[in-house]
């Protein structure tokens, strides 16, 4: 669409407006009556009829109205000028309920309830994963001549505990030094560091201590990739069948089975993650995946510098994307805040 086309746009605005907020295809009357867009009928009909010959908009079978295409949605998002903050108490509801949780768990399991509060939608939270997760903290604890506990403390608020086992008696003291230089050289590292975060640290000490040294680093390292991690926690599935439009409660089936698939939303949501702008839509089709084709994602990052993993919102085609946009960014803000506390 060229630059001569806004007037255009406001119209496809208008009907995506009242589309969603009626449930009912959009004819060009119920477009004058409830829009001052400052021209004709006859101008809006003509405009109608280039979006509908541009693909934006389709005349369902039974009505005479119109409904936006994936095309329409899409050039409807990308033409936000700006996502409208939720209100104060919105904003305080959030904080006061994700500030109660009592762990990472808890704080997890919290957000995607509320997200799919909000939006009245299914909510989507990627559970931080070790590889990606910066660390706060190593804590090195004696439990014997020969043992070591390893404390592992992430950023995102994980604990993961190992036990390393010796072949020589610990010293107290190089246990002590080893634990201030650890915390000093990892601290905010992730994985990908610790190569060079072993060589810096291995001047450090005599060749006598270093076995000690190696076996603390390839526990720390083993720990963070672990594969197993990635998983989803989701809330909200029942919202789908209450709140969608009648013909897709009929396709819900597909739609469920796709959300079931871990590996597909983690495969979309690490795709989600490449995008370029703050908060990621994906609409119909562009989700590549049968199942999805009737609905919307709308997704964004949280927890250090917002690249730990990814909270979302899945909804049919016809959803209110400033609102799930808002919610969705609002709650990732209180969840890094509280994450990073």
């Amino acid at each position: 669409m060229g630059s001569g086309d806004e007037r255009r746009v406001d119209v496809l605005r208008a009907i995506v407006e009242d589309y969603v907020a009626t449930r009912e295809p959009v004819g060009s009357r119920a477009l004058v009556e409830r829009h001052s867009l400052g021209v004709s009928p006859a101008t809006i009909r003509n405009d109608m009829a280039a979006l509908e010959e541009g693909g934006y908009i389709v005349q369902p079978h039974t009505s005479a109205g119109r409904v936006p295409t994936d095309k329409g949605y899409r050039l409807f998002v990308d033409r936000l000028s700006e996502v409208k903050p939720l209100s104060s108490p919105e904003r305080r509801a959030i904080a006061s309920f994700l500030e109660d949780a009592v762990d990472l768990d808890d704080v997890v399991d919290r957000s995607v309830r509320l997200l799919a509060q909000l939006t009245h939608q299914v909510a989507v939270v990627q559970y931080p994963s070790l590889r990606r997760s910066a660390l706060r903290h190593v804590e090195l604890v004696p439990v014997g001549p020969r043992h070591l506990l390893v404390v592992l403390i992430t950023r995102t608020g994980r604990v993961e505990q190992r036990t390393v086992e010796l072949d020589h008696d610990l010293d107290e003291l190089v246990v002590a030094q080893l634990r201030t230089r650890l915390n000093v050289a990892v601290a905010g590292r992730v994985l990908a560091d610790l190569a060079r975060v072993r060589e810096e640290l291995r001047e450090a000490f005599p060749p006598a201590d270093r076995s000690l040294l190696d076996a603390v680093l390839a526990v720390v390292e083993e720990t963070l990739a672990l594969e197993g991690e990635e998983r989803i926690v989701m809330a909200g599935t029942a919202n789908l069948a209450r709140g969608g439009p009648a013909d897709f409660v009929r396709t819900l089936g597909p739609v469920l089975e796709a959300l079931e698939e871990q590996v597909v939303l983690l495969r979309l949501l690490s795709d989600m993650a490449e995008d370029e702008t703050a908060v990621s839509v994906r609409i119909g089709r562009e989700n590549r995946h049968e199942g999805l084709v009737e609905t919307s994602f709308v997704t964004t990052g949280y927890g250090d510098g917002a690249s730990v993993a990814r909270i979302g919102s899945v909804g049919p085609l016809r959803m209110d994307y400033p609102g799930t946009m808002a919610a969705v960014r609002a709650v990732a803000r209180y969840l890094s805040r509280i994450l990073a506390g």
